[in-house]
């Protein structure tokens, strides 16, 4: 192990990041950025006092300079969403946020990889890979990623089987037109819905598709509603997903990244799968969908495409 990671924003959900990178050994140095410097250097100082109990680490606040030499940069900054506030709106906030970023990170480090947290996460890493000059492979956003845990977890739930025995994925935006294409899921290599049917030890709850997605998009609403703030699942993806990059084995996950011409589609950041590892994006994956399925994929991006018209880069 022998990542440095810096982290610009240091609030809720930078510092669980940087606590879940260290818990997972997956960064030898970590380095929290913001503008409020007490609260980077109160939350590296907590951090880093629990390593002597997980593993030797050094987590510290900095400056962008500091982040030279870093190996990914992970970027959580902005405002989170207000009440009567169009998404509109906040993806123009968080655009002019990104935009002061860039050239001060990419200039201290122009060869890492960039994962993108903060949302409208598809709209801001479009922004990354259009205005930063860093080549498109190397910028991810956390996309979908989040959204195919809830999914994971919620199938998980309903049947009462491991999270790793449930496979599948949300696809598209993160977002209010994100969908499950239910042709790829399954549990432990039977289709969801096929899966009640299949068990011969007793009646197996069933569940309808439309309730799972809808629960997929709320659940960030409901948390929030209720602690103020979601920090802990999407700590515990951006981990996985740094992890997954400073590996020499590939991973495939639902990503946020620059589609050229998958599905019919250009020119917009969404989730599919990509397969990535060591270096950045090595693919994607244009898995068989059901022409329902396509259409909603499509639909997605044009979502995303409208808003990106509306924003001034």
């Amino acid at each position: 192990m022998a990542n440095k990671v810096t982290i610009i924003g240091a609030g809720q959900v930078g510092s669980t990041i940087a606590f879940a990178l260290t818990l997972q050994q997956t960064a030898s140095e970590i380095v929290l950025i913001d503008i409020a410097k007490d609260r980077a250097m109160g939350e590296a100082m907590d951090i880093r006092q629990g390593t002597p109990f997980i593993a030797p680490a050094n987590i510290h606040d900095g400056d962008y300079a500091d982040a030279q030499g870093s190996d990914i940069v992970v970027i959580t900054s902005g405002v989170a969403r207000k009440p009567g506030q169009s998404r509109l709106e906040l993806a123009q906030t968080n655009v002019d946020i990104i935009k002061s970023i860039i050239p001060q990170i990419t200039k201290a480090a122009p060869d890492a990889l960039y994962v993108l947290v903060a949302n409208p996460v598809d709209i801001l890493t479009y922004q990354f890979v259009k205005t930063s000059g860093i080549p498109a492979n190397r910028v991810f956003g956390t996309g979908t990623m989040l959204d195919t845990a809830r999914f994971l977890a919620r199938i998980a739930e309903t049947y009462k089987v491991a999270q790793t025995d449930v496979h599948g994925y949300v696809f598209g935006e993160h977002g209010d037109s994100s969908f499950v294409p239910w042709s790829l899921a399954s549990i432990g290599s039977i289709p969801v819905e096929k899966y009640a049917e299949s068990f011969t030890a007793g009646k197996l709850p069933t569940f309808n598709k439309a309730d799972v997605e809808e629960y997929i998009r709320k659940s960030g609403g409901i948390i929030i509603a209720a602690k103020k703030c979601t920090n802990y699942g999407i700590g515990a993806t951006t981990a996985h997903l740094c992890a997954a990059i400073s590996r020499d084995v590939d991973s495939v996950l639902t990503v946020s990244t620059l589609l050229s011409g998958e599905y019919g589609i250009s020119d917009v950041c969404l989730s599919i799968p990509a397969v990535v590892g060591r270096g950045g994006i090595k693919g994607l994956l244009t898995a068989p969908l059901l022409d329902s399925e396509l259409a909603s994929l499509r639909h997605s991006a044009d979502c995303l495409k409208d808003v990106i018209k509306a924003v001034k880069f």
